[in-house]
């Protein structure tokens, strides 16, 4: 695993400082990469192979999605967080990987925060709770009642120990009483949604991306949505605040982000084409058969505030709820 370290990241913006203007000017003038911190399957990788074709129409130059995933999404944090800042490599990462990880794993050396540039969000993607079809239940009540005629008995998969529905599926074991075991899948959320369609775990909490595929084939049940209100392509199932859990409502942002020191004009140029990708009328008509939602910032600036606040809102929820590692 590659080590970052202060002494790194000065090198980075030394070399950031010696990138002309011209060259800025010309960017791009060869291939991008487009890292996703986990495999392919999920919401994040979902979200990159749709804008992926009209960013490279875009920019006119091809944009390459390189999944780089484990330990969390770290791995891919980590090797975009130690690329050139030039504009070369981009970061597509989400709620996790952003905003929860450096709560709940400390030790990463890697702080999203220092080694990053906001550039815009580009999605909210809503959650699911789902059981696999063997199980007898169709709703929230029916599953409390179920795992608690057997206690530790009973698996749900993650896409990580800090993933937002990782967090939100503690927190919703909490309130009802539960005591379900996690099993974490380093591929992210496909791996755990396949994990679930293959009864590998009994049950998941994850981004209605990785699932719908598999509930549209039979393969899993979703038994609630974790959204304000309930998605159209799951009319039946109820959003987690009808089921009693007010405080359930939390989506899976997805944002663009460059290695820190990216020069300005680049950021700048990004933030334009990235965001005029996300209103092009395919791509959210591609993004809704997840029941994705288009979500851009309004500047840069405007996303490094948001990323901010959901840093320090999600490190309360970790320490609250005692997952630090």
């Amino acid at each position: 695993m590659l080590i970052g370290s202060p002494k790194r990241f000065a090198v980075l913006l030394l070399l950031a400082a010696s990138i002309s203007p011209s060259a800025a000017d010309e960017y791009p003038n060869r291939p991008i990469r487009m890292i996703v911190p986990f495999a392919p399957g999920g919401a994040s990788d979902f979200v990159a192979r749709i804008i992926e074709p009209k960013l490279s129409h875009a920019l006119k130059q091809t944009v390459v999605v390189e999944n780089r995933a484990g330990a969390s999404g770290y791995l891919g944090i980590e090797v975009a967080s130690q690329a050139t800042p030039d504009g070369y490599t981009l970061l597509l990462g989400n709620i996790g990987t952003m905003a929860i990880n450096d709560a709940v794993f400390p030790k990463f050396e890697v702080k999203p925060l220092d080694a990053f540039t906001a550039v815009t969000q580009v999605v909210d993607v809503p959650g699911c709770v789902a059981v696999h079809p063997s199980l007898p239940v169709s709703n929230v009540k029916e599953l409390i009642a179920y795992a608690k005629e057997r206690p530790g008995k009973l698996n749900y998969s993650t896409a990580g120990a800090g993933s937002n529905t990782r967090l939100a599926f503690e927190y919703f074991m909490q309130q009802a009483g539960l005591k379900i075991t996690m099993v974490p899948y380093k591929g992210g959320a496909g791996a755990a949604a396949l994990a679930l369609a293959q009864r590998e775990v009994q049950m998941t909490m994850l981004t209605s991306a990785s699932l719908l595929p598999y509930a549209r084939a039979g393969r899993v049940r979703i038994v609630a949505v974790i959204a304000p209100q309930r998605l159209d392509a799951v009319p039946d199932a109820p959003t987690m605040l009808e089921s009693g859990f007010p405080d359930l409502v939390v989506g899976s942002w997805q944002g663009v982000y460059v290695p820190k020191g990216t020069p300005g004009p680049i950021v700048t140029r990004l933030f334009n084409v990235v965001t005029n990708t996300m209103k092009a009328p395919e791509v959210r008509q591609q993004l809704a058969t997840a029941s994705a939602a288009v979500v851009v910032s309004k500047s840069p600036d405007d996303f490094r505030k948001f990323w901010q606040h959901e840093h320090d809102r999600w490190s309360k929820v970790v320490h609250d709820i005692g997952l630090v590692q």
